[in-house]
């Protein structure tokens, strides 16, 4: 349970941990494009070494039929509990490229902030629990809990191999608990842990209509186009006042108490903060919700991209022959992608016109995932927010989805505990994304945190509750979130 050292190795080494991550970001590990296979290799098999050269036991890496899952471990501490470390190394492509400040690959620092693609999503977020894993392995020789560590280059797709990989290696993979970071704080000074995810369901829609392209001069008026058809289809997906218009779309969407909403108004962004990170003037959708409750508690539908007809300069006289529609669904708990997929594609039959054809592929799915606030393994998390922030972190859903979370709750059956250490203005997915040093290193501190917290109630089944006050008035700790 000792973490002095710990802490004193984490804050003496920073200038190490940084030109560590550096050279993590350096790797284009864009894991949806082919040209970066073997990038995504390199990265894999550096951020493998790396994790011996720190002291964890069996590392090696696991292929998969796209792109690999480093693993390894630490199990020497019997009778204290297990924690599965999950991150991804993987990343979007840096397009446009003309938008960045400094080549996305070659990280930079300007200011408190290091900028390059996957510094903060998500080799930032997740090397901060490697360089706590780390600090107690070259001082203390020894760890408070056993561990293990998953850390895949699929994220970025959807996890689309990460399922057979944990239903593969079940009994390899047991544990207590789920450990990441891959999601946002409210603020530098506000902690959050996430305790909620939407679930996701993304598919394609295509249209076909003549064998060709037509001239429109021709044939305009006489042959349905299936742009037009696309559009109109898609236009039907909402009613007028924001909601989704598929019958059967909402039967499992739980109403929630009012005390839920009083809560999410406390510790959620303001309606005036979110327009201002979306950098929007004006809100939309479903009316009776804050933009905070519709981006989490409420599902949503979006269409993601539409491809059809002449995309180049000028003007072109054409009726396409086919039109594409990439659509997603983020979905309530309760929601089942697989409910959803079947009334989706029973809708599109309906409405499609006679004229033309359509057809629907799913292309990747996840469940949403609801944690219990009360567990134990939450109760530490707060603890160490507290420590590693100074502050006592808000609980938070996002609207977004890792399939993960999910994953593991449905074949582990174990809760993920999910700090989240990505500000606001981080700019994930973006031109420009960066990763704030002064929380990457408070990151660190809240990790090492963490595990003494996890490895200091020894069974997380007996009495929680009771092992976390009597740990928190020892810490002299505020433990009534």
């Amino acid at each position: 349970m000792i973490t002095s050292r710990a802490l004193e190795y984490a804050q003496s080494h920073r200038p190490s941990f940084l030109a560590q991550l550096k050279d993590l970001v350096r790797f284009p590990s864009v894991s949806s494009q082919p040209k970066h296979a073997q990038d995504i290799k390199r990265c894999a098999a550096w951020l493998a070494n790396h994790l011996r050269k720190i002291g964890l036991d069996s590392v090696r890496i696991v292929p998969t039929p796209r792109h690999p899952v480093v693993y390894g471990e630490w199990k020497r501490a019997p009778g204290r509990p297990t924690v599965l470390i999950y991150g991804h190394y993987d990343v979007l492509p840096a397009d446009p490229l003309r938008e960045w400040h400094s080549p996305p690959f070659e990280p930079t620092v300007r200011g408190e902030d290091l900028y390059g693609r996957g510094a903060c999503d998500d080799k930032g977020q997740f090397f901060t629990h490697v360089k706590a894993l780390e600090a107690y392995l070259q001082t203390e020789r020894a760890l408070p809990v056993n561990v293990k560590c998953v850390f895949e280059g699929e994220e970025e797709i959807d996890s689309p191999n990460l399922v057979p990989f944990v239903a593969g290696n079940n009994r390899a993979l047991r544990a207590n608990v789920a450990f990441m970071s891959d999601s946002q704080m409210l603020a530098p000074d506000r902690p959050a842990i996430t305790h909620a995810q939407r679930g996701a369901l993304r598919l394609e829609v295509e249209v076909r209509g003549p064998k060709q392209d037509l001239h429109s001069g021709s044939f305009g008026g006489a042959i349905h186009n299936p742009l037009q058809a696309l559009c109109e289809m898609i236009a039907s997906l909402h009613d007028k006042v924001g909601r989704v218009a598929i019958p059967g779309f909402y039967d499992r969407v739980r109403p929630w108490a009012a005390a839920e909403s009083a809560s999410m108004r406390r510790t959620g962004p303001s309606d005036a903060q979110i327009l201002h990170d979306a950098r929007a003037e004006k809100g939309w959708g479903e009316r009776g919700y804050s933009l905070y409750e519709r981006t989490t508690l409420r599902p949503a539908l979006t269409v993601n991209g539409i491809l059809g007809g002449y995309q180049g300069l000028g003007v072109k006289a054409v009726i396409p022959a086919r039109a594409l529609a990439k659509i997603s669904f983020r979905l309530a708990p309760d929601q089942d992608p697989k409910d959803i997929d079947r009334l989706f594609r029973r809708h599109i039959a309906r409405i499609m016109p006679g004229s033309v054809q359509s057809a629907v592929r799913t292309l990747s799915s996840a469940k949403p995932a609801l944690m219990n606030r009360n567990h134990p393994s939450m109760r530490a998390a707060v603890l160490a927010c507290w420590k590693g922030f100074d502050a006592v972190p808000a609980f938070l859903r996002t609207g977004g989805s890792i399939p993960a979370v999910s994953i593991f709750q449905e074949y582990l059956g174990i809760p993920t505990v999910h700090i989240g250490l990505a500000l606001p203005d981080d700019r994930i997915h973006s031109p420009n994304e960066k990763f704030h040093l002064p929380t990457f290193y408070k990151g660190i501190t809240t990790s090492i945190w963490f595990l003494a917290a996890i490895g200091a109630l020894r069974r997380l089944r007996a009495s929680p509750r009771e092992e976390v006050e009597a740990k928190a008035a020892e810490w002299s700790l505020a433990y009534d979130h």
